[in-house]
């Protein structure tokens, strides 16, 4: 597979082939997670889909942070490869690995020896608590493979390959699928088995990315060494506010579910069921933001600031032509789509009102993926964690909140709404007006 050079050539045609295979990629991440839980509440029972989701719920926030430093390698390598910078292209793959290797054999050991303690602390039933210890501490002791398949994909992309990353997550997703019901079933190893299907699928995913960067020399790795001081603060200044970019977004869904809560077991199984659906209606916006930040980022390097215009506008109507057709197609068969997650009439009703209220705000929040990504592209992590500060805190939790005391149940899709639509409008002003044009991520030679 080859690696493409986005400063030059065709930038409908680039944005095009670049952004499939990451939607393909991400489409294939949703439907692990839903295998997942369709062969453990099937073979297992509701008790265990419980302590899945449980533990999901740590999982899913450890892996936000995850993709919010990932943020911050996408930006960094992309920029070295818009410059041809192959020897400090090779310096922060190495520091990366080291910094990110670490960090994630920490984690391990942490979430592992407090795996229980945490799960106490979010309230977990008695009846779900071992299964969910059980499930958690093995994927924590796998969590070094999530860490480093989640790596090697954004190293690919900001190369500006990123065919090569959907072989290796396709590659896990079929593993899991046959060995979840072989470990579950056929060993009896219950919820023990989920959980090394999926450290077992995402390890061979891990390695087998690993063999083919390295064998056909696709990614420049080196021997492992402690990283210069310079490569270890950029990465620091810049890992750390992605991180916490997502982060802010994670707590900023549990604040909206307070919410939610107030209105009952319907609303709240109807809101559950929706953003399942909004998970995937929104991974072509998600793709968007990936494909523009590599793509930015590889032009911004080099200064040519007229293709970064023309990829945004690109990525742009793009983004609102795929979220108007989601937003059409979820809007006519609402009921059909909640229906495929729950079954109670209350849930399914809320479900379907609660989409097609917000169905056609979603091109709004696609935009924000897409010109947030621009500014990412620059370096500006500090001030796109602001933007989703604001976002989430200033506007979308508060919003919700508000319309809910005027409107009831139907108030949180207003609110939600209402939220996409000031929040795109915040972050086209930022990449208008904002000086993130004037990041300079690295000195300049002499």
């Amino acid at each position: 597979m080859r690696q493409h050079d986005f400063t030059t050539g065709p930038i409908g045609k680039q944005l095009l082939v670049f952004s499939l295979p990451i939607l393909l990629t991400n489409l294939l991440q949703v439907s692990y997670q839903f295998i997942d839980s369709l062969w453990v509440g099937n073979l297992l029972g509701a008790d265990a889909l419980g302590a899945v989701a449980l533990s999901s719920t740590v999982i899913f926030t450890v892996l936000s942070f995850i993709i919010g430093v990932n943020h911050a390698t996408l930006t960094i390598l992309s920029q070295l490869k818009g410059k041809d910078d192959e020897q400090r292209l090779r310096m922060f793959v190495n520091a990366f690995v080291v910094i990110l290797g670490g960090l994630s054999l920490l984690l391990g050991m942490v979430g592992f020896v407090f795996a229980k303690n945490i799960l106490l602390f979010l309230g977990t039933p008695d009846a779900m608590l071992e299964q969910a210890a059980s499930y958690l501490r093995i994927n924590f002791l796998g969590i070094l493979f999530l860490f480093g398949y989640n790596f090697i994909g954004t190293v690919f992309r900001a190369l500006g390959n990123s065919k090569t990353p959907l072989r290796f997550v396709m590659m896990a997703v079929i593993l899991n699928t046959i060995l979840d019901p072989l470990f579950i079933y056929v060993f009896q190893w219950g919820i023990e088995g989920a959980a090394l299907a999926t450290i077992i699928a995402q390890g061979s995913a891990f390695s087998y990315g690993l063999f083919i960067s390295i064998s056909r020399k696709m990614i420049p790795f080196s021997r492992p060494a402690l990283p210069e001081k310079e490569e270890a603060l950029l990465i620091l200044r810049q890992g750390i506010p992605a991180g916490l970019q997502m982060t802010v977004i994670s707590a900023g869904m549990a604040a909206i579910m307070s919410v939610v809560t107030r209105f009952g077991g319907d609303v709240v199984a109807g809101f559950g069921a929706a953003q399942r659906l909004d998970s995937i209606i929104m991974l072509p916006a998600h793709a968007l933001g990936t494909a523009v930040n590599s793509m930015a980022g590889q032009n911004i390097a080099v200064n040519k600031w007229d293709r970064v215009r023309k990829i945004t506008i690109y990525a742009t109507f793009l983004n609102l032509g795929a979220m108007l057709v989601a937003a059409l197609l979820i809007f006519i068969f609402a009921r059909w789509g909640i229906r495929m997650f729950i079954q109670d009439a209350g849930a399914v009703a809320f479900g379907t009102e609660y989409v097609k209220i917000v169905a056609f705000f979603y091109p709004f929040l696609g935009f924000n993926f897409v010109w947030n990504g621009v500014v990412r592209a620059s370096g500006a992590m500090f001030q796109v964690l602001v933007l989703n500060i604001i976002s989430f805190w200033l506007l979308r939790y508060p919003l919700t909140f508000l319309f809910a005391q005027f409107f009831a149940e139907k108030g949180i899709g207003y609110g939600i709404g209402t939220s996409f639509v000031i929040s795109s409008m915040l972050a086209f002003g930022y990449y208008k007006y904002g000086k993130w044009r004037e990041r300079e991520l690295f000195k300049t030679k002499t």
